[in-house]
């Protein structure tokens, strides 16, 4: 399906700033970064702050060394770049414009115990026949227990709507949806559990409405489907080496390894007061694109920013468990029919399984050269005292050494050579009620605006797409104040194809 202009106010204003305008543009993520283009783009005399020394928030990456002396870029393994990330592709573009850092990947494989596999590949791109060939295929579900679903449940998978479904199911978790489902356990493990558990949130602690939104993000309202592609190189290297250069090209001020403390709203007759670094820049406007700790951090620290509801809505976001990226570079190869990329599911702590030698040129030379591999595991939503202490730590790992070896038996007996063990709480948590008081991109304080995925956006997107999304709208929301035109956000059908039947209105 082809992506679709969201209508946002303020179309026909002038291409470009009619006077020079300073704007702070605070987090150096995907959302900071689109921001900050936009806004160069038109014309603005942009700084952008971040904490880090490096760009790219969860999408960055790291310099390291092995033992060897060898370099290599350290990543928070995400590496999945779905093709219905419309607006993240628009981005990429700037610096890339044919997407050449890109490669497909054939399949999403979803790898279970004892053997259970479910794959999206050669499904029918038009929904909802790609949804019912899944169904029909799928080892984990037989027509007796299509029969036994509950009917009304599984009809609101094709009816996403975004006023209906988070006022209906924003309330319940995804645990009391599904259980009215009544699908098949194996077949909730397999194609729910999964999908729930990468967005860094289990089940019963995900909002239902979230759930469906993705489902029909990536699934039943896209023919792209959870098909993706992958960099060819590490991120740091293939994205953030040329979209820095972009940025350097427009004339905005990255400052990098520094972090903005807090903020002074405009007052007798002087613009907005960033503090960062022990110093002060004065701005016209401000876009704080953190994350969740980040964003309570300066306006906790920042008492005349905000009303009271506005500040209590963003006391109220709260950041996901804790996830896991435990890279391995082992002595031996792993057998090259594996999948590239596969979820996992049923199988402990073990939530995905990365071959990165087999894509990421880097660690494909490694490789090369010493006959081994680079796998890299992955564990979302850690649960409680998983990571207590040293002890809880080396369980976790040795959980997730042995799923892979129940998964690759030719993991087993391999050494290794080395390893990164990272752990970070910083993604947005979707809990049960909290769509109605999570803050949206415009806020009440003129010439500030929020960007990044946790703000709540009118039509469906997740992760780097929202990100994206909503550092656009950021920076056209600062534009708007000086009659600027806004910069194109792209999304897929907002609402699901059997939407209509409870609406009465074709969508």
């Amino acid at each position: 399906m082809t992506a679709r202009r969201v209508p946002q106010p303020g179309a026909g204003g002038l291409d470009a700033l009619p006077r020079p305008v300073d704007v702070a543009v605070v987090g150096g993520g995907l959302a900071g970064v689109a921001a900050a283009v936009v806004l160069g783009e038109r014309g603005a005399r942009v700084t952008l702050f971040e904490r880090e020394p490096v760009l790219g928030g969860r999408v960055g990456g790291w310099p390291d060394r092995l033992a060897t002396g060898e370099e290599f870029r350290m990543e928070r393994g995400f590496h999945a770049f779905f093709r219905q990330y419309h607006n993240l592709r628009a981005l990429l573009r700037r610096a890339d414009p044919g997407l050449h850092q890109l490669q497909p990947v054939g399949d999403y494989a979803l790898l279970g115990p004892d053997g259970a596999t479910e794959s999206f590949t050669g499904l029918p791109r038009r929904p909802p026949l790609n949804a019912l060939a899944l169904m029909w295929r799928s080892p984990t579900v037989g027509l007796r227990d299509l029969r036994a679903m509950d009917g009304a449940e599984a009809r609101e998978m094709l009816r996403f709507d975004p006023h209906h479904t988070y006022g209906r199911l924003d309330g319940q978790s995804a645990t009391e949806y599904l259980d009215r489902l009544r699908m098949p356990a194996a077949a909730r493990r397999m194609l729910f559990e999964v999908f729930a558990r990468s967005f860094f949130d289990p089940e019963d602690e995900m909002s239902a409405a979230e759930l469906l939104m993705r489902f029909h993000l990536y699934f039943t309202g896209s023919s792209e489907g959870l098909l993706f592609d992958v960099v060819t190189e590490p991120c740091a290297d293939s994205i953030w080496g040329p979209m820095g250069r972009y940025l350097a090209g427009l004339g905005v001020d990255v400052r990098l390894g520094q972090a903005v403390e807090s903020l002074d709203p405009p007052a007798d007759g002087r613009g907005w007061r960033v503090h960062a670094g022990g110093g002060a820049v004065d701005v016209d406007a401000v876009v704080l694109a953190l994350t969740v700790g980040g964003l309570q951090a300066v306006v906790d620290a920042s008492p005349g920013v905000g009303d009271a509801a506005w500040r209590a809505s963003v006391a109220g976001l709260r950041a996901a468990r804790p996830f896991a990226v435990w890279r391995l570079w082992l002595d031996r190869p792993v057998d090259p029919e594996r999948p590239v990329f596969a979820g996992t599911a049923g199988m402990g702590l073990l939530d995905n399984v990365s071959l990165l030698h087999r894509y990421q040129g880097e660690s494909r030379r490694w490789a090369l050269r010493t006959g081994g591999s680079v796998v890299e595991l992955h564990a979302y939503a850690l649960p409680p005292g998983s990571l207590r202490d040293e002890a809880a730590v080396r369980a976790t790992q040795a959980d997730l050494r042995t799923r892979l070896a129940a998964l690759y038996p030719e993991t087993a007996g391999a050494g290794v050579v080395e390893e990164r063990w990272l752990v970070r709480a910083d993604a947005p948590a979707f809990g049960p009620g909290s769509h109605a008081g999570r803050p949206r991109v415009e806020t009440p304080v003129p010439g500030l605006a929020l960007a990044g995925d946790l703000v709540r956006l009118d039509f469906p997107s997740a992760l780097m797409e929202r990100a994206v999304a909503s550092g656009v709208l950021a920076a056209n929301s600062v534009l708007r104040r000086w009659v600027v035109a806004p910069e194109p956000v792209w999304s897929g059908p907002t609402r699901g194809l059997l939407a209509w039947v409870r609406s009465g209105q074709c969508p």
